[in-house]
C-alpha cells in the first residue's frame, strides 16, 4: 500500500465516508511488500522473489515468519530486514548455521535457539531478561488463558520440540517444557501431573512408535496437538510410522500436524489460545 492510498483512506475516515473499523478491516489485508534484486529501491511486483505480508498479525494474531530452507542467506537477511524495518521484530525458522551467523551479524539483538534452529528479533522494548526465555512475545495485547506445554518423547526429538516451544513463546504464549518423557519410561511422564494440569494446550512431540500423544490424550482434557518426528530406525520411514500411529490414535480428538512441523503445531496452539482468550474475556482486542 502506497502512502497516497493510506492518506486517501485516512481522509475517508476524517470525512465520515468510512469508519475507523472499516479502515482497520481494509488495512488488515495490506500492505504486501515486494522484495527483489533491486532492493532497497521499489520493486515491481512481477520482478519480486518475495512478497512480505506486514499485516498478517492484524488478521491472524501472529505475524508472518520466515522459513529459511530453500532461500539464500542474502534473501533471508533481506526479508528479515524488511520485517524489522516495519515492525521491529521477526522470527526466522529452519535457519542453518550460515543463516544464523548472518542474522546474528546483521541484528546484534537477535536471539538464537541453536537446537530449534530459530532466530528471533524481539520488540525493542522487550528483552530476554524481561521474560527469562529464548524468545520474546510478539503480542502484548492480552493474557493467554493458560500455558502451552511442549512434551517431547526423547532427547532426539528436541530440535522439533524447541522449534515448537520457541515459536509458541514468540507468539505470546506462556510455555512450559517436559522433555524425555516417552512411553519407554512412562513413569517419567506420570511424575509431572501438575505440569499437565496447568496446560491449556499440549504439543506432544514423538518419533519411533509415536505413542506419546495417545498417552497424554488419555490424561488431559485440553487440546492435544501431536507432532511426529523423523526420529527412528529404518522401519520408521522417516517419521511416516509415527505419523500413521498418531492419525490412528485411540485417544479421541488428538490433532496431528506434519512430520517435524513444530512451527505448525505452535501456530495451531496459538490459534487455540487466542480463541480461549476471547471466550474468557482476557483479550481486549
Amino acid at each position: 500500500m502506497t502512502p497516497e492510498r493510506i492518506l486517501e483512506l485516512l481522509e475517508e475516515v476524517a470525512a465520515g465516508r468510512a469508519t475507523a473499523r472499516d479502515a482497520l478491516k481494509r488495512l488488515a489485508w495490506l500492505p504486501v511488500e515486494p522484495v527483489g534484486d533491486d532492493t532497497p529501491a521499489d520493486v515491481p511486483a512481477a520482478d519480486a522473489w518475495a512478497r512480505v505480508d506486514h499485516h498478517r498479525e492484524v488478521r491472524l494474531g501472529f505475524p508472518e515468519a520466515v522459513y529459511c530452507e530453500g532461500k539464500t542467506v542474502a534473501q533471508v537477511v533481506e526479508i528479515c530486514t524488511r520485517l524489522a524495518r516495519h515492525s521491529g521484530r521477526f522470527l526466522a525458522t529452519r535457519a542453518n548455521t550460515d543463516v544464523r551467523k548472518a542474522l546474528a551479524a546483521a541484528f546484534p539483538l537477535a536471539e538464537i535457539s541453536e537446537p530449534g534452529r530459530i532466530v528471533v528479533l524481539p520488540r525493542p522494548a522487550q528483552s530476554a531478561g524481561e521474560t527469562g526465555d529464548v524468545a520474546v512475545a510478539f503480542r502484548d495485547n492480552g493474557r493467554a488463558p493458560g500455558t502451552v506445554l511442549v512434551a517431547a518423547a526423547g532427547t532426539a526429538d528436541l530440535p522439533v520440540a524447541e522449534e515448537a516451544a520457541v515459536t509458541a513463546r514468540a507468539f505470546g504464549n506462556p510455555v512450559e517444557r517436559l522433555y524425555d518423557v516417552g512411553v519407554a519410561g512412562l513413569h517419567r511422564l506420570l511424575q509431572s501431573p501438575d505440569v499437565l494440569r496447568r496446560a491449556s494446550v499440549v504439543i506432544a512431540v514423538a518419533g519411533m512408535d509415536g505413542a506419546l500423544p495417545s498417552v497424554i490424550g488419555g490424561l488431559v482434557g485440553c487440546p492435544v496437538i501431536a507432532v511426529p518426528t523423523s526420529t527412528g530406525y529404518g522401519a520408521s520411514l522417516g517419521g511416516v510410522a509415527a505419523l500413521l500411529a498418531m492419525l490412528n490414535s485411540c485417544a479421541s480428538g488428538v490433532t496431528v500436524v506434519n512430520i517435524d512441523n513444530g512451527f505448525g503445531a505452535a501456530c495451531a496452539a496459538t490459534r487455540i489460545q487466542q480463541a480461549l482468550a476471547r471466550v474468557t474475556g482476557e483479550d481486549p482486542s
